[in-house]
């Protein structure tokens, strides 16, 4: 499969759309950042440690030693216990707060959730497993089963613990071990630890002033209430709010996928919006059967590697667009003129400043499409997007934009007070006007570039001679390969934290687990019972890090507020897109001639009987 290069405008006005977008952020910025938003509390805000989904099974303490715990049971830990599993490690448990597998898949059953990037590369292990998505953009509850089916076919399903808060990790230098503390009183004495604790776990609210004191209904579309709105996971049927007024706050990638049913049933929907998104259409057709088993060995590898040059980097000459949507649309077309100038010579700069120009482009046409589907001209105008490519989570929808042609749905824009001024007991204030609602939905994210405390909600991480994790990345992150860290023995490391960047976030954390499994294998079979890298081993790898960063500083200051530029903070410690600045492929070949030589370079290995050098 492959596709054509999409229509955009010839001619756009590139001085004028850069005058545009800086007035479009500037006004959009807020001076307080992350501290705009507040972790969940009382009041009309029910703990969002309370699983809605499945009830917590009472169970006995558990106190014993094992070689492997997983915090975090989402596609991180799945991935790194798959990997532990293949390496032989099998004694081994994840603990979640969730009472499954799944996490963000397990927690989010908003009405209308689907994958907004091709399933055939986000679903990882299609070929280990012989699953098949039902189509592109699978909806929730395939991906929240398909990541049970991973967990009980490989076989670490049954050694969960569920509805578990890891409260402490403290190493034990004697012992060489990690001792584990939770809210349910186990006492887990683990070789070594995996912190697989996810990106989009922790909820945020935005910090408004009367949110605790709200009369009405008031959740997250995190911890969906379909005992208020009627309906239940996978049958989105919200006939409980037909005589609700309902406002969600945000209009980001949950919001576009939720607010169409809320249109439908809601006697009167508020949407509000501080920053519009982009928003493309959504070709979602079924899985042709015949095509997925006519697929040879090794087909996701193939195709996960043309989504990572189309999305992230460069197409090749002649190179085929496999995936076919707004993530791969700049890339494909920017090829489609470059063959037809018969492929020039360009330097690399060369190729950036001509991908800008396709971007300018691309953009554009997303805007005129808002013109094309919404009637109102000045709706039509709050929601164009007025930023460049991938300053906001690009997005997909048919039927985002039609809403606003419903006489029940209403556009509530606060970009001019960058966000809800507050709520009353009754309902909102926005733009100096008071609005009633029965019930306030935040579509509001998680805690992705926060502070690791506010993310991880880990009260005490301790390494060797009792230094705290907190404090020792109080200014980012420093490791090795992005995976170990020195002054914590065996204890690894699943996220964006300084490391390779890939465009399909399972194939990222697959390929961390892949590296910590390897190595912890490996100090099992040679008896090694603490490792961690070299203070000058870390050193050296985060200065060749940074010497090779790609400078996205300039392009940050020019985005509006998002997750992705970290609420607006240009080079934050925390910025999802820190990558290694040779690319996603040069990083994996480093790591694998790293595991090829076997000798652990880098690291200081040691057994029970043997003095920690520095």
């Amino acid at each position: 499969m492959s596709c054509k290069p999409t229509v955009t405008p010839q001619q756009v006005d590139i001085p004028g759309l850069i005058e545009k977008y800086n007035a479009f952020r500037d006004k959009r910025m807020r001076k307080e950042g992350q501290r705009q938003y507040v972790r969940p509390s009382g009041g009309a805000v029910e703990s969002y440690s309370v699983d809605p989904h499945t009830p917590v099974a009472p169970r006995d303490p558990i106190s014993e030693e094992l070689d492997v715990v997983v915090l975090g049971a989402g596609w991180g830990g799945i991935l790194a216990s798959y990997h532990l599993i293949q390496q032989g490690v099998t004694n081994i448990r994840n603990v979640d707060t969730a009472g499954d597998f799944g996490g963000v898949w397990y927690w989010n059953r908003y009405p209308g959730i689907q994958c907004d990037n091709d399933a055939y590369c986000y679903l990882p292990l299609l070929e280990e497993t012989g699953f098949m998505p039902s189509k592109k953009f699978s909806d929730g509850q395939e991906i929240f089963e398909y990541a049970r089916r991973i967990a009980g076919q490989f076989g670490f399903a049954d050694q969960a613990l569920f509805h578990t808060q890891i409260t402490e990790l403290r190493w034990n230098e004697d012992e060489h071990r990690w001792h584990v503390k939770t809210n349910r009183g186990d006492d887990l004495r683990p070789r070594f630890v995996v912190m697989a604790c996810g990106v989009l776990n922790m909820p945020k609210l935005p910090g408004i002033e009367g949110i605790d004191t709200f009369d009405g209904k008031l959740f997250h579309t995190a911890r969906w209430d379909y005992d208020y709105t009627g309906g239940s996971y996978g049958n989105p049927d919200l006939s409980k709010l037909a005589d609700k007024r309902v406002a969600i706050v945000g209009t980001g990638a949950t919001a576009i996928q939720a607010v169409p049913h809320l249109a439908k049933y809601a006697k009167h929907l508020y949407v509000v919006q501080r920053t519009p998104s982009s928003i493309d259409e959504r070709p979602n057709p079924p899985t042709d059967q015949a095509w997925f088993d006519s697929l040879q060995p090794g087909w996701q590898d193939e195709r996960r590697a043309n989504f990572q040059r189309a999305a992230q980097e460069f197409l090749q000459p002649g190179e085929p667009d496999l995936i076919c949507d707004i993530w791969t649309e700049i890339n494909r077309n920017l090829n489609a003129e470059l063959e037809a100038e018969g492929w020039p010579e360009l330097s690399l700069e060369e190729m950036f400043q001509r991908k800008g120009m396709v971007n300018f482009k691309v953009m554009e046409r997303l805007r005129q499409r808002v013109e094309e589907l919404v009637d109102d001209p000045d709706t039509a105008e709050a929601l164009k997007p007025y930023y460049h490519f991938l300053c906001k989570r690009p997005l997909s929808s048919d039927e985002f934009y039609p809403v606003f042609n419903r006489p029940n749905v209403e556009l509530i824009d606060v970009s001019e007070t960058k966000g809800l001024q507050r709520l009353t007991k009754t309902g909102f204030v926005a733009n100096g006007g008071e609005y009633e609602a029965d019930c306030v939905i935040f579509a509001s994210g998680f805690e992705v570039t926060s502070e690791l405390e506010r993310r991880w909600g880990i009260d005490v991480i301790e390494g060797r001679g009792g230094v705290s994790l907190y404090d020792h990345w109080r200014d980012g992150p420093v490791t090795l390969h992005g995976t170990m860290t020195h002054r914590f023995p065996n204890q690894f490391y699943i996220g964006y934290i300084q490391g390779a960047l890939n465009a399909s976030v399972t194939e990222q954390f697959g390929q961390q687990g892949r590296h910590s499994a390897y190595i912890i294998a490996e100090a099992l079979k040679r008896d090694i019972t603490a490792v961690e890298p070299t203070r000058a081993a870390q050193d050296d790898y985060v200065q060749r890090f940074n010497d090779i960063a790609v400078d996205l500083s300039e392009f940050q200051a020019s985005c509006p507020p998002s997750y992705f530029t970290n609420e607006g903070v240009v080079n934050d410690k925390w910025s999802l897109f820190r990558g290694w600045g040779h690319g996603w492929l040069a990083f994996q070949h480093m790591v694998q001639a790293w595991r090829d030589a076997g000798d652990l370079q880098g690291m200081d290995t040691r057994q029970l009987s043997e003095e920690v050098t520095s």
